[in-house]
């Protein structure tokens, strides 16, 4: 079979690496001996799939079906291994086998094309904030994650650099960097976070009705992982006549109800805006770029 990736994942990783890298030119032969290693029979490609791996629905020799994903280094499989290998399963997708080689999981397979995001609003919100619950463990020893602070601080630098180029965005961009600073400055927890959580990382699954996917694993507090639950569907919020005092609502109606401070989850959920919305426009999605600022503007 020819593991031909998908336009999305292609497009995406143009945005991530701009000058290119080798990584997808040996695709196709790392799929192919993955494939080999394990014995595992090939269904399909999934597509559109995601923007930041191959994923491949297979079967494995006992006919089990699973999924097969590779991705690049600098999407960090291997911290995804070690959150999934620490979570076992719990709330999240399980290793089918961690010794797979480097940069390539074989996981549980899930339903792919069943979200929580197909769901009524509400009920998607509150499907997704249950399974965040359970993500939030204590880290393992040593963990090799980064933090809330390390992930942030590079983030916060490419900020600055785009406010110096675009005096339009200098104001937002300093609000969140003063909210930022703010709130590393007393982390009320440390936790396991997801890190990139939101209704279509939440798939469902036969052994529980909804599990976690495509973790980015970090470690800090839960407003930090729930700030990006809170602009799910960004585009139906900015098109409601409504919207800002739904978003306020949704932060406090979020906040509530995974016992998580208000003011702390609002901060988190402008700063990841703000910064996603500058990350957009230097990629040249300008559109995204729009709603996401403007979004942050109501925080």
């Amino acid at each position: 079979m020819v593991f031909e990736p998908p336009k999305r994942l292609v497009r995406a990783l143009g945005e991530t690496a701009p000058d290119g890298d080798d990584w997808l030119e040996k695709l196709p032969e790392a799929a192919q001996q993955a494939v080999a290693l394990r014995e595992l029979t090939v269904e399909r490609v999934q597509v559109p799939g995601g923007r930041s791996s191959l994923v491949v629905l297979v079967r494995t020799a006992d006919g089990t079906p699973a999924v097969l994903k590779l991705a690049p280094g600098r999407a960090r499989p291997e911290a995804e291994r070690a959150a999934l290998a620490h979570w076992g399963g719990r709330g999240a997708v399980q290793l089918l086998d961690p010794r797979t080689p480097e940069g390539v999981l074989l996981l549980e397979r899930l339903h792919p094309d069943v979200s929580v995001r197909s769901l009524p609003e509400a009920k998607a919100l509150l499907e997704a904030a249950g399974t965040l619950r359970r993500l939030w463990v204590e880290p393992p020893d040593g963990f090799p994650f980064e933090t809330v602070a390390e992930r942030t601080g590079r983030q916060a630098e490419a900020m600055r650099a785009r406010a110096q180029a675009d005096p339009e965005v200098a104001p937002l961009v300093g609000l969140a960097l003063a909210a930022r600073e703010e709130l590393l400055a007393a982390p009320p927890e440390h936790r396991l976070l997801h890190g990139t959580f939101r209704q279509s990382k939440v798939l469902s699954a036969e052994r529980m009705p909804w599990l976690a996917v495509g973790p980015d694993p970090v470690v800090g507090e839960c407003a930090f992982d729930l700030a990006r639950l809170v602009r799910d569907r960004v585009e139906d919020l900015i098109a409601q006549p409504s919207g800002a005092a739904t978003t306020r609502r949704r932060v406090k109606r979020l906040a509530e109800s995974l016992d998580v401070d208000q003011e702390r989850l609002r901060g988190w959920t402008l700063f990841r805006a703000v910064e996603s919305g500058v990350r957009a426009g230097r990629v040249g999605r300008p559109r995204d770029a729009e709603l996401l600022l403007e979004f942050a503007g109501w925080l």
